[in-house]
């Protein structure tokens, strides 16, 4: 064909060099409007045609390969096999421009196949977080490793082709390499070896509430990834912590809280030890009339009476015998007040108990767990608990310890004063 239009130009009394190059760049100008239409043929019948279909398909895989655009970039090879195929033909004695043209096809479809592939790595992942495992088992960082080899070795094909050297004796001299290697891949590599061991051991899952001082993390885990952990603070800041150092250092993981069913209420009251005393027959009557412990009361005395009679207790003194206090009623009506509560979980540890008496006053500590997780709303519960006891602890002759305020020092002056 090259012959054919060569001699044809030859026949017009054109110079034999002249109707060379002019014989070739016709020919290169063919091949360029062949690689335009199969780039727009590609485009505009193959890529549309193959998304009508994967539209259509009740399947997801498809659909994420299509989003990240991976057929969009493979398109691209459609124009660069044009050119790399025919450029021989239509360049017919011209071996270094055909040499340099070949490569740089080469260099182009190389870098195309290299998007398209780290499209697909993306959409796998894309596919994976569907899955309930991902949420336990992130694959994130192993995504990652598997981009780092596809652009090494995208890089070593780059360069075997620049130098005309066979890929293979490229990696072969990167064993003296090794040691520049590792210092350059180091977090990589540690990243790599931790992201194993988080998902083996399943420490840390993307939605975990985890807590981190010395990195100022503490909220939800919302990516693990390669080399760094992404957290979202409550004030909703993010922190990124090395994915190594949930390895090599401690941090808390409040997972098993959400698994559990309920979340934890730990709080104390200190009553004030001079208000602690045995119930007068006068303080019985009123706290009968408390419906929450009407019937621990008329149960307890009759077991007290009895127990004290077969004793023969001398009742001259309150010391002799058992007898209720104000303080141990108090803990019965707590008891009984969470029993009925509507949002404390009953299956779950429930204590009210006296802890060692401190220079604060008796502590009674109350050990339960709120059946609502959400923060605000244990908050509130929390809150509405506690707002009940406090006020609840007078009507049984009890105090609230408390330092002094500014308001007692002036009561008491003014006391003096008044002496």
């Amino acid at each position: 064909m090259l012959e054919l239009l060569n001699d044809w130009i030859l026949s017009l009394g054109v110079n034999e060099n002249v109707a060379f190059y002019t014989t070739r760049a016709v020919a290169a100008l063919a091949v360029v409007i062949l690689s335009i239409a199969a780039n727009f043929v590609a485009k505009r019948y193959v890529l549309s045609s193959l998304s009508y279909i994967i539209a259509r398909t009740r399947s997801k895989w498809d659909d994420a390969v299509l989003r990240q655009r991976a057929l969009d970039h493979l398109t691209h090879l459609a124009p660069a096999l044009v050119i790399f195929v025919l450029a021989p033909f239509a360049l017919e004695g011209m071996e270094s421009t055909v040499a340099f043209i070949r490569n740089a096809a080469q260099i182009y479809m190389i870098i195309v196949l290299m998007l398209a592939l780290d499209a697909v790595l993306n959409a796998a992942e894309e596919i994976y977080r569907t899955f309930e495992a991902s949420k336990e088992i992130p694959i994130k960082g192993f995504i990652q490793v598997l981009k780092i080899v596809l652009y090494f070795l995208t890089i070593v094909l780059l360069i075997s082709i620049l130098l005309n050297k066979s890929p293979l004796f490229l990696l072969s001299g990167l064993g003296a390499l090794a040691a520049v290697l590792m210092l350059v891949f180091r977090d990589s590599i540690l990243g790599f070896v931790a992201g194993i061991q988080l998902a083996a051991n399943r420490m840390v899952s993307v939605g975990d509430w985890i807590e981190m001082p010395r990195y100022g993390a503490d909220g939800d885990v919302l990516e693990v990834a390669l080399t760094t952990v992404k957290v979202q603070n409550w004030d909703k800041t993010i922190t990124t912590i090395p994915t190594y150092a949930l390895i090599s250092e401690s941090f808390k993981n409040w997972r098993g809280m959400s698994e559990s069913g309920g979340r934890r209420i730990k709080r104390a009251v200190n009553i004030d030890m001079s208000s602690i005393r045995f119930c007068t027959e006068e303080m019985l009557g009123r706290f009968e009339k408390i419906q929450y412990i009407a019937a621990y009361i008329d149960t307890m005395k009759k077991e007290l009476a009895e127990f004290n009679k077969a004793a023969n207790v001398d009742h001259a003194s309150l010391a002799n015998g058992r007898r209720m206090t104000n303080i141990g009623t108090f803990r019965a009506y707590v008891r009984a007040y969470l029993l009925n509560h509507p949002m404390i979980n009953k299956q779950m540890t429930f204590l009210v108990r006296q802890l060692p008496p401190t220079e604060y006053g008796l502590p009674i500590e109350i050990y339960v767990f709120s059946k609502d997780q959400v923060w605000a709303n244990y908050e509130a519960i929390q809150a509405d608990i506690f707002d009940h006891i406090l006020a609840v602890v007078p009507e049984f002759d009890l105090r609230v310890f408390q330092n002094p305020g500014g308001s007692d020092f002036h009561k008491l002056v003014q006391a003096t004063t008044a002496d």
